[in-house]
């Protein structure tokens, strides 16, 4: 049998420290790291449902590029009468895509634009054609978001709307209607 040497009182109590930092440490960092991530909530199936094509309604949305290639067209037309405009796309929704303030459109044009833009797509009508329509129901024009004047123009597909173009600074409902169309143009293109 060997003889084992028997550890001093200091050395005892300072290998019993250790022995309880260490474990204190590792019990610390475990807790420390499971509160840092939240417990994860029991996962419930997802719930489905195959719903038949009555019962869904799909729309159609022009895209980003689209909404650009158009607004380019309107500026340019604009350009080319020396007319400095604001032009607005925005979606089936109403939800702005792009708005673009040519150089040196006034300040106001951009609200106008966006805004004849939301009209043209929410009745699919011109907005010059809506300006006639003010005669028989005078309080249209107290819906929130919309302008009637001459200058927004719906973009429909096989009847439609899908998005509108709006566009302000010109002299005139005609020319800002003008340029709109010419953004329509270029999408059929």
């Amino acid at each position: 049998m060997k003889h084992v040497k028997k550890m001093s009182l200091r050395a005892r109590v300072l290998t019993g420290a250790v022995a309880a930092a260490a474990l204190s440490a590792g019990t610390f960092g475990a807790l420390s790291a499971n509160a840092a991530q939240p417990a994860a909530a029991p996962q419930k199936p997802a719930a489905t449902a195959d719903v038949s094509g009555r019962d869904v309604h799909r729309t159609s949305h022009l895209t980003a590029a689209a909404a650009t290639r158009a607004a380019q067209a309107v500026l340019k037309a604009a350009a080319e009468d020396n007319q400095r405009v604001t032009v607005a796309v925005v979606d089936r929704n109403g939800n702005t895509i792009t708005v673009v303030r040519g150089d040196g459109a006034g300040p106001q044009s951009y609200e106008s634009a966006e805004r004849k833009a939301f009209t043209a797509v929410s009745w699919n009508a011109p907005t010059s054609e809506l300006v006639e329509r003010l005669e028989n129901a005078p309080n249209l024009k107290d819906i929130p978001g919309t302008l009637f004047l001459g200058g927004g123009v719906p973009v429909a597909v096989d009847g439609a709307p899908v998005a509108g173009i709006g566009v302000a600074g010109a002299p005139s409902g005609a020319l800002d209607e003008k340029y709109a169309q010419a953004g329509v143009a270029a999408l059929a293109r």
